[in-house]
């Protein structure tokens, strides 16, 4: 999916940045920089974009995993790059953008995490609906330590996952969470083993991606927007949505299904 790399020395093509595995009515998509611990370069966020996008955009795909590697998710930026940046060019590039478009992708996705998940590939992680964590995982963001602070959700999404406290700890100390401890801090839904974190990830998508498509998509929206609301408005929009949920023909199978005990077959509409 993403752009491949050619070393002039040695005319050899470099292994694409991202790979894509599909299996229908999930996808994989798996960071591959495993020599860099899967280092957030922009050819690497922009693979990981276009592929997230391409799979958004096909029905067939229910529900997406993102994982890394056993030894890294990801370990952050990639800091020899960004320090070549201009302040202008860190504002205004295309780092932020790539950012907002994982934002905007509307499948549910399920983050497969084992080994270093640090400052961006912690916040990448946080993106995700669901966190899978192999026994190994670490959390951190570590940025301050290089002069920077985090800026893709780290000083916001980690407060509302864990609470101001550990955020706190974590973004000024440089503490790490192990994948135990963001499970009990409610940074993660589920650790397993080791070996098991990439398949439980693979089987947890085939779970959502059985669920009524546009029923998850709307319900989606709303656990994201409680963050945004108060009570009283985020009470309203998730009615809106049950409303326009139950208006689906895929609410009336799913009834018809429940009652007559067989297996609902969604439609999309």
């Amino acid at each position: 999916m993403a752009a491949v790399e050619t070393d002039p020395a040695t005319s050899e093509q470099a292994p694409p940045a991202v790979l894509v595995d599909r299996d229908e009515p999930i996808a994989t998509v798996t960071m591959n920089r495993p020599g860099q611990l899967n280092a957030l370069s922009n050819e690497l966020m922009g693979g990981v974009v276009q592929a997230m996008h391409e799979l958004d955009r096909d029905r067939a795909i229910r529900a997406i995993v993102l994982t890394g590697s056993e030894r890294a998710f990801a370990a952050g930026a990639d800091i020899k790059e960004m320090s070549s940046l201009t302040p202008i060019e860190f504002a205004f590039g295309a780092r932020v953008e790539q950012w907002d478009a994982l934002r905007a992708v509307r499948a549910p996705l399920v983050a497969a995490v084992s080994g270093h998940c640090l400052g961006g590939g912690c916040e990448l992680a946080m993106i995700c609906d669901i966190v899978i964590a192999s026994e190994t995982a670490s959390f951190g963001q570590p940025e301050t330590g290089v002069g920077i602070i985090p800026g893709a959700g780290g000083t916001q999404r980690l407060v509302r996952a864990i609470g101001k406290a550990k955020a706190m700890d974590m973004i000024l100390s440089g503490r790490t969470l192990s994948a135990t401890e963001a499970e009990r801090a409610g940074l993660v839904s589920r650790v397993v083993t080791r070996e098991m974190y990439l398949r439980e990830a693979q089987d947890v998508a085939r779970a959502v991606a059985a669920r009524a498509p546009i029923a998850q998509t709307l319900a989606k929206e709303a656990v994201d927007r409680a963050a945004d609301m108060g009570l009283g408005d985020g009470l309203a929009f998730e009615r809106k949505s049950l409303y326009l949920a139950f208006a689906s023909d895929d609410a009336r199978e799913g009834l018809a299904a429940f009652s007559e005990r067989r297996r609902p077959e969604w439609s999309w509409k």
